[in-house]
């Protein structure tokens, strides 16, 4: 499951990484053409391209988030409980987080059904909206499997 995770995240990072790049030439294209150089300008509906990279980026390191517990946490009312108190809690959230990503993933699902079958498409790039829907489904299920895992297993 770790390696699973970590790939998944290696994976966000890299999409990251470009979506980084790309707004980063799209402000440098931007900032040239003000100067009045021809040829440059902003990168064409860039803003498309990180809303659909962006919701993938997120699920693609939920699954790592889980399995180091790297999700914010609020001790003020846990930290004077016993550690047994402490760890049927974690559980209890670890469940909970199992269930969650569990009905995220079948409704982003369904979501890309009905996605596909609108053809709907990008404002400007006239990308089609379900290719999106669909990496963030995989990445839910991914998250989904490691939460439920992470859940079950026995560790305080």
């Amino acid at each position: 499951m770790r390696g699973l995770a970590q790939g998944l995240a290696l994976v966000g990072g890299a999409v990251l990484l470009a979506l980084v790049a790309m707004v980063c030439a799209s402000v440098a294209g931007n900032a040239l053409a003000r100067l009045g150089l021809a040829g440059f300008g902003p990168v064409r509906a860039g803003y498309e391209l990180v809303e659909l990279g962006v919701a993938f980026v997120v699920f693609a390191f939920l699954p790592l988030a889980q399995l180091d517990r790297a999700h914010a946490t609020v001790e003020v009312f846990t930290a004077r409980l016993p550690a047994r108190a402490n760890a049927a809690l974690m559980r209890f959230w670890a469940l909970g987080m199992a269930a969650a990503m569990v009905l995220i993933a079948w409704r982003l699902g369904a979501g890309t059904s009905a996605k596909a079958r609108s053809g709907e498409t990008t404002f400007l790039l006239a990308i089609p909206v379900w290719w999106a829907y669909a990496a963030c489904t995989a990445a839910a299920a991914v998250a989904a499997l490691v939460a439920t895992w992470d859940a079950l297993r026995a560790r305080p």
